[in-house]
């Protein structure tokens, strides 16, 4: 295995049914698998084995995978979590997943996923605090929760995270993320504000990280 792409999956998956297995198409790929059958004895190995990312099969396990996220997200609050489940599963928008992947989907589309957290890939990673930003994919994981962000999100976040604690002022930063000198309405930069919000706050309504300086401008508060 190339180090570089190194990287240990704890995998908890049954075998249930007719749904897609993933196990073997992983180890195919390099990948390490630990191998556990259901959430219970995942989490009696998870500190022990270390792994870099937990896959949770849920559609083989025939449930919904939500306890079992609540469960490995207790353990070890910021692994990422990768919830696969089956075609029409209902879940709420708060699951304990930092992906979630609805069947049926080719075993690239999981390996994209899991690329995102490759060792290889830290040269692409900025991270202030609990906000991590892959600049080339432009998700962003906060707190567990995983998002991509269109392309000026990702700027404008960039930016802010360049200055944690700092004000930066509106016009600054209407300037750096629009690539232009009119600033004559920066009435837009309130709106990605508040979509960045959405991204990586815990309660949108109530930001503690990306706070606004009123007049003036925002900062990331770390």
């Amino acid at each position: 295995m190339n180090d570089d792409n190194y990287i240990r999956v704890l995998l908890i998956e049954g075998k249930r049914g007719n749904r897609p297995l993933f196990a073997q198409e992983l180890e195919k790929k390099d990948y390490e698998i630990i191998q556990a059958e259901n959430g219970s004895a995942g989490l009696t190995i998870i500190k022990k084995v270390k792994p870099n990312i937990v896959v949770i099969n849920a559609a083989s396990l025939r449930t919904s995978g939500i306890r079992i996220c609540s469960a490995f997200r207790n353990q070890l609050k910021n692994i990422p979590i990768i919830l696969i489940v089956a075609e029409g599963t209902k879940l709420p928008d708060n699951v304990d997943a930092s992906v979630i992947l609805t069947l049926p989907f080719t075993i690239q589309k999981l390996i994209n996923r899991i690329r995102i957290y490759h060792p290889a890939e830290d040269k692409h990673i900025l991270q202030v605090g609990p906000v991590k930003l892959n600049k080339k994919t432009h998700f962003v994981c906060c707190n567990g929760h995983e998002t991509q962000l269109t392309p000026r999100l990702s700027s404008l976040l960039k930016h802010l995270m360049a200055k944690p604690g700092k004000i930066i002022e509106r016009e600054t930063l209407f300037k750096k993320v629009w690539e232009t000198e009119y600033v004559g309405d920066t009435r837009t930069l309130d709106v990605h504000i508040s979509w960045l919000r959405r991204a990586i706050e815990e309660d949108p309504r109530k930001p503690k990280l990306i706070r606004t300086e009123r007049g003036v401008g925002y900062k990331l508060d770390i």
